[in-house]
């Protein structure tokens, strides 16, 4: 084969993995992602989540909102970094900041969805929820190592206020006086609403269903989405919210793009039989390998998606799959370097160290499972 010939052959690559790509079932699952990582984005505060990482915020309360946070703020490996230093310099706890660190970029609602439309909903699925274990487990050994433990009940009477309490104070009979009117707490409550229909968007279009059964529910929740952002948001609101997916989209879709090409070409030249040597088990080895290469092969946001599936098609098991999928937006090069200065080089390096553990860990536990 000339060399015109080969290189003839990895563009075709590429193009079909564009084209592949570009599926109604990725776009159905992409485009509502965009809107709704827009709307948590631009109509819920950071600061209601935040604030309840102190260091004096009883575990039980700081632990899952760190894990469930950056679903809820729709962060990626990127911008997870600045928020990290500015919940630890607003005084977070160790632990809560740290399964903040990890959790975050692993369980972006953008990630897990197109994990799940990618390559499979049990990788997905395995990805957050082990996430969200490890992350806990992770952020609660930092704690424990280089916090001291209270040994009175002193840090949970001082700690912000619990659900319960302010239940309990909501519940006064001033307030009770003053009850609200569903029309009213509809409206107070319209970004959460709107919140659960752009979900009925995302399940609507991605549901393994035929697609003449899914178009009128799809249909159904786009319109009751925009009857309802028009009527319950300002103008403001809504121009806020396109104003968040539009930097999404514009921040992410080049990236993807280009990442699913350079993905296209890697696979034609990538041998699929040295993938499935090294990776095609779900050995300690391989597993390791994965995590490695996830350090050292750092991608942008989501473009490790596209990556993940090359080697899929190529061999790799699922376990070390999810090992790498765990890794990747964790701990490469850039976020070393910058939780260094934040947190010191000692605990960057325990850090580092905990998640390579747990991320191998992980491959081999769904390897196991998925035997």
């Amino acid at each position: 084969m000339s060399a015109l010939d080969y290189l003839a052959s990895l563009l075709v690559a590429s193009f079909e993995g564009l084209i592949n790509y570009m599926s109604a079932h990725v776009l159905l699952c992409l485009i509502p992602a965009f809107f709704i990582a827009g709307a948590l984005s631009a109509l819920f505060r950071k600061e209601a989540i935040t604030k309840y990482l102190g260091p004096e915020t009883p575990k039980y309360i700081s632990y899952p909102v760190a894990s469930a946070a950056g679903l809820l703020i729709a962060v990626c490996s990127c911008t997870i970094l600045p928020l990290f230093a500015g919940i630890w310099k607003k005084g977070a706890g160790l632990g809560p900041a740290v399964t903040f660190l990890f959790t975050g970029p692993a369980i972006n609602l953008l990630a897990i969805t197109y994990t799940g439309s990618l390559i499979g909903w049990d990788i997905a699925a395995a990805r957050s929820v082990m996430a969200i274990a490890f992350g806990i487990v992770i952020g609660l050994l930092m704690g424990f190592i280089f916090s001291k433990i209270p040994t009175t009940a002193a840090a949970f009477n001082n700690s912000s206020p619990s659900p319960c309490a302010l239940s309990a104070a909501a519940d006064s009979p001033e307030e009770k006086a003053q009850r609200l009117t569903l029309k009213e707490r509809m409206h107070r409550s319209r970004s959460l609403v709107l919140l659960v229909l752009l979900i009925g968007v995302l399940l609507s279009g991605t549901f393994p269903a035929p697609l003449e059964f899914r178009i009128p529910a799809l249909t159904a929740f786009i319109l009751l989405s925009v009857a309802w952002a028009l009527k319950a948001n300002s103008r403001e609101e809504n121009g806020a919210w396109m104003s968040e997916t539009y930097f999404f989209i514009k921040m992410i879709v080049p990236l993807l793009l280009i990442g699913v090409f350079v993905a296209g070409i890697a696979s034609e030249v990538i041998p699929s039989d040295l993938v499935a040597e090294h990776l095609g088990n779900d050995t300690l080895s391989a597993n390791s390998i994965a995590v490695a290469f996830g350090i050292f092969m750092y991608f942008p946001t989501l473009v490790e998606v596209p990556v993940a599936r090359m080697f899929l098609d190529l061999g790799m098991a699922k376990g070390p799959l999810l090992a790498y999928l765990l890794a990747d937006p964790e701990l490469s090069f850039q976020s070393v370097l910058v939780t260094r200065k934040v947190m010191g080089s000692k605990k960057v390096a325990v850090y580092v160290g905990l998640v390579a553990v747990f991320c191998v860990a992980a491959g081999m536990i769904f390897g196991m499972l998925v035997r």
